[in-house]
């Protein structure tokens, strides 16, 4: 892996991100998440105030051919980072949303959840993939908030690894 991919990953594994969500992926992509005004970056804090607005999800390949992301976004540590029985808690799911678009743009099939850590520091994942062509709807139904299982989301809807991923971390404030 050369250097600006492994660069991309190391707080997805700092975090424990990777393991613990995803497995360790090459990014094929950018991921650019905003609330308001504020940008955030892989591994920084956000109060669950500033998260309680959808935000502005950004996804640009570098195939440079035209092409569709399915944005799972999970927090592993629900209820509590301790005793995560709830893990993964699904906080927003959206497919098709075409490649160098916002997510609003692409099909809401779990409406945004914003961080609502009950206790503890929690971890909120944003992950990205590449679909192959446009699902229209997935082949998990029902999709439930409590107990996701992103890999298993993936391998169920043929999207192999992530394209790109963040996260951020909440406390209850």
């Amino acid at each position: 892996m050369d250097q600006m991919p492994r660069a991309a990953v190391d707080p997805l594994v700092k975090g424990k991100v990777i393991p613990d969500v995803l497995d360790m992926f090459v990014p094929a992509a950018e991921i650019a998440v905003r609330y308001g005004g504020i940008r955030v970056e892989c591994g920084s804090d956000i109060k669950p105030s500033l998260g309680t607005q959808r935000p502005r999800v950004h996804i640009s390949g570098s195939t440079g051919s035209p092409g569709y992301y399915t944005l799972v976004v999970v927090d592993p540590d629900a209820p509590r980072p301790s005793e995560p029985i709830y893990k993964e808690w699904l906080h927003w799911l959206v497919i098709d949303i075409p490649e160098g678009s916002d997510a609003s743009e692409g099909k809401e099939i779990m409406p945004y959840m914003g961080p609502q850590p009950p206790s503890g520091t929690h971890r909120y994942v944003f992950a990205a993939f590449r679909q192959h062509s446009p699902m229209e709807t997935v082949r998990r139904r029902p999709v439930e908030r409590e107990r996701f299982d992103t890999r298993q989301f993936s391998s169920e809807n043929d999207l192999g690894l992530p394209a790109a991923a963040l996260y951020f971390k909440s406390q209850k404030q």
